[in-house]
């Protein structure tokens, strides 16, 4: 275990509420705490059991006076999270009684964490590999059951223990390939020939194969689809984002251009995250407030994962809604024909030609209906049930997906060599080259900037 400094941070929400926690963590937390810790038994800190928790008081020890009435958590390593002495100081939620208790513990000898230091820590100290880390984050961020799902699995090293019993395979078929070539009079080694090393290199980039096909899935889990909803004015646009938001989150009016600005929230639509952006109503205007919202819309449009169209049913499909349909050209995309409670001058059977096979789904947004269709195609078009499985390993994390794609390239490139015939003592080059991509997965072949880089995404006191 690596020896640092003594860190503290308030690890929960800055706000009111019921209890606050203030972590330290490092060889001085529990000696810290002591020094600022009065209980009414005079029981002193640094003689108490591992894993147990103390009601008193948090004292400014040049003072004496009563800083907070707290209870204190005390674990000493290496069984704690970081694998270090670990103190947690429950005090009242608030802005004034958490800041004074850190404040005491910051002058008494501890120094502020910095984003994602207590998991840094724990990384380093053995605890738990990079993707592991990695994984808190996606757990905190989570914004859907699935997702957080994948990210506990993440946690509990169901990734890592794949990524290493592959570098497993890799890192003993190049011990077999050494011992052939420098040991070429030992009989009972088996000879590493060309087609064993081509079975265990096609083993290897199967396990690959597998693991990148769950990534479209798993990245949509981490980081949701940015969701566009278009349409011209007036179709039902803000009301479908209410529908779905399941709140009045945008005005709704008869009057068209009402919404002239992007407007965001979050959903989850049976398991899918969605980031939902209503758009100003895409149309030519005078209006310069309009046109700027118009204009905005058209570039959220280009950064779109998906996009949710709407028509309306009760007018006669213009040339603004063919051109839409020209602007989602090779998007994922369904089709809404909204307000179906009035006559239909919509033809259908145009929409369904431009509509290029893409979903259709008929709504009267008003009376809150096809809501539940529309949800079950948002769905069946992104997971179509397949993400229920229980015994796959999914790959979320977009430096994961880079590093595979990396490391099944090389194994490609030693499949080719041993295909053209080359020595096999070079194509183990390639082989080794994959088996420290995979390294970087879990961070044992990582650099200590990207270390940093990856932590300083955390929050404070995680």
């Amino acid at each position: 275990m690596t020896e640092f400094d003594t860190i503290a941070a308030i690890s929960t929400p800055m706000g009111e509420g019921a209890i606050a926690i203030v972590r330290l963590s490092g060889d001085e937390a529990v000696e810290i705490a002591d020094r600022l810790f009065r209980s009414p038994s005079g029981k002193r800190l640094k003689e108490v059991p591992t894993h147990t928790i103390h009601y008193g008081h948090i004292v400014d020890p040049k003072s004496g006076q009563i800083v907070e009435e707290v209870m204190v958590s005390v674990m000493r390593a290496p069984k704690t999270f970081t694998r270090e002495d670990v103190v947690e100081i429950n005090c009242h939620g608030g802005f004034v009684s958490v800041n004074r208790v850190l404040r005491l513990a910051l002058v008494n000898g501890a120094r502020l964490a910095e984003p994602g230091e207590f998991t840094k820590r724990a990384f380093l100290n053995g605890r738990i590999d990079l993707s592991q880390a990695e994984a808190v984050i996606d757990l905190i961020r989570a914004k859907t059951d699935r997702a957080m799902n994948v990210a506990l699995q993440q946690m509990e090293g169901r990734l890592s223990k794949l990524i290493g019993e592959l570098r497993q395979t890799i890192l003993e078929t190049l011990a077999h390939v050494e011992v052939n070539i420098d040991y070429p009079e030992y009989d009972d080694v088996e000879e590493m020939t060309p087609r064993l090393l081509k079975e265990k290199a096609q083993y290897v980039r199967g396990q690959i194969e597998k693991l990148l096909s769950t990534a479209n899935q798993g990245k949509i889990l981490r980081e949701g689809l940015a969701t566009v909803i278009i349409g011209r004015p007036n179709v039902g646009k803000s009301s479908l984002l209410n529908a779905l938001a399941h709140e009045n989150r945008a005005i709704v009016t008869d009057i068209p251009g009402t919404t002239r600005d992007v407007i965001e929230e979050y959903v989850n639509v049976r398991g899918v995250p969605l980031r939902l952006i209503d758009t100003a109503g895409i149309r030519e205007t005078e209006d310069v407030v309009e046109r700027i919202g118009v204009e905005r819309s058209r570039q959220m449009l280009k950064r779109a994962d998906f996009v949710l169209l709407v028509l309306n049913n009760h007018e006669p499909l213009t040339e603004e809604d063919e051109r839409l349909f020209a602007m989602i050209e090779g998007m994922d995309a369904i089709i809404i024909v909204n307000k179906t409670d009035l006559p239909r001058r919509m033809d259908m059977e145009r929409v369904e030609k431009l509509a290029a096979g893409r979903p259709i789904v008929t709504a009267s947004l008003l009376h809150e209906q096809g809501i539940d269709e529309l949800e079950k195609a948002i769905a069946d078009l992104f997971f179509g049930g397949e993400l229920e499985a229980g015994d796959l390993t999914y790959v979320s994390n977009s430096r994961h997906i880079a590093l595979l794609e990396q490391a099944k390239q090389a194994v490609d490139d030693a499949l080719s060599g041993i295909d053209a015939g080359m020595p096999v003592d070079l194509v183990q080059i390639d082989l080794r080259r994959a088996w420290e991509l995979l390294g970087e997965i879990v961070g044992d072949t990582v650099n200590e900037s990207l270390i940093d880089q990856l932590f300083a995404q955390f929050c404070l006191g995680k």
